[in-house]
């Protein structure tokens, strides 16, 4: 995309890559500039940028404790951007623990656990739970993908909101899913819902 660029304008293309997605492997960044992952990890030491993990536990240690419905340990994922009762973002590194042992794709209850606590993060209230989902399965994945989940709530009313998930790896869409949430009283938690 931007191979021969000098090193002065390579290293401002890569400051701007990052500020607009911060999330972007050394692997992709020397993709998408044509250059050796070498190189990109040497720009980003010239001009102090993390790396990769460290970019997104300082995004993620700023965004768990907005989250009013969920325990930090109780979401699937890293929440790595969050705006109450709009939109957020979580990013799920697979593991081999999450893989069928014979077809080595990842079962279908990570990516939509993933994409659920999303959903219920996103509300701006002490008891979210889950009372419908239309989900959908786009393809496979298989481990070590990176399960990018963006998640926008797309309706309101009262206590119920409608929150879209669309999960990809890269820039394909892998998993979609439409979750009605509701705001319980957390004073009937405890005698049912």
């Amino acid at each position: 995309m931007t191979a021969g660029l000098k090193k002065r304008d390579r290293q401002a293309a890569l400051r701007e890559k990052i500020r607009e997605n911060p999330f972007l492997s050394d692997e992709e960044l020397a993709h998408i500039f044509g250059v050796s992952i070498q190189t990109i990890r040497l720009d980003r030491l010239a001009l102090g940028i993390p790396e990769l993990r460290e970019r997104t536990k300082s995004v993620a240690e700023r965004t768990y404790g907005i989250v009013k419905s969920m325990g930090s340990k109780e979401i699937v994922g890293e929440l790595i951007d969050i705006v109450l009762g709009e939109r957020g973002i979580s990013i799920l590194e697979t593991t081999e623990d999450m893989v069928f042992e014979r077809s080595r794709v990842v079962r279908g209850q990570f990516i939509y656990a993933q994409a659920e606590s999303l959903a219920i993060a996103l509300i701006d209230a002490d008891v979210v739970l889950t009372g419908l989902a239309n989900i959908k399965f786009k393809r496979p994945v298989t481990v070590g993908e990176k399960l990018v989940a963006k998640g926008e709530v797309i309706r309101r009313r009262r206590n119920q909101h409608v929150v879209l998930v669309e999960t990809r790896v890269g820039t394909e869409n892998v998993f979609r899913g439409k979750f009605s949430v509701f705001e319980v009283d957390p004073a009937r938690v405890g005698g049912g819902v």
